[in-house]
């Protein structure tokens, strides 16, 4: 009878556990984006691997001050995309998560979830250097101006 019980609780305490842990990964606790260059991108962990990433934020261009934001990404597919845009200007759409008790889920807070590579520079609100395109870039300028 005792030994029934016990089993009980185990079981009971097993699905709490994992209801825990369903509801903390599914729910976030905040989104958003955050634009700049990736700096790092490397893949580590023991026994779960997660890819881990550094952005450079700049406020504007020329700078100084260069605030760097720390993210972490589960999906490969989405670490092969911030792979491709290694060192380019890129927005990152990422969800805060809080709640996991262990680093085995990621290092940090914030999960990237999609990338896209940023086609301009915002100076400040309504003020926008477009990048050149690596076509126009290749063209001379007599060529372009035809």
């Amino acid at each position: 009878m005792a030994f029934k019980r016990i089993v009980v609780a185990l079981m009971v305490l097993a699905l709490l556990l994992a209801s825990y842990f369903a509801v903390v990964l599914n729910w976030s606790y905040s989104t958003g984006e955050r634009a700049g260059w990736i700096q790092k991108l490397s893949h580590k962990g023991w026994l779960c691997k997660t890819w881990e990433g550094e952005v450079a934020l700049v406020s504007l261009p020329g700078s100084a001050t260069v605030e760097k934001f720390q993210f972490t990404v589960r999906d490969d597919a989405v670490a092969a995309e911030l792979a491709k845009v290694m060192g380019k200007r890129v927005t990152l759409h990422y969800e805060e998560k809080v709640g996991l008790p262990t680093s085995c889920f990621g290092e940090t807070r914030h999960y990237v979830t999609a990338v896209t590579e940023a086609s301009d520079i915002s100076l400040s609100p309504g003020v926008v250097v477009p990048q050149a395109s690596s076509a126009s870039a290749a063209m001379p300028a007599s060529a372009a101006s035809r």
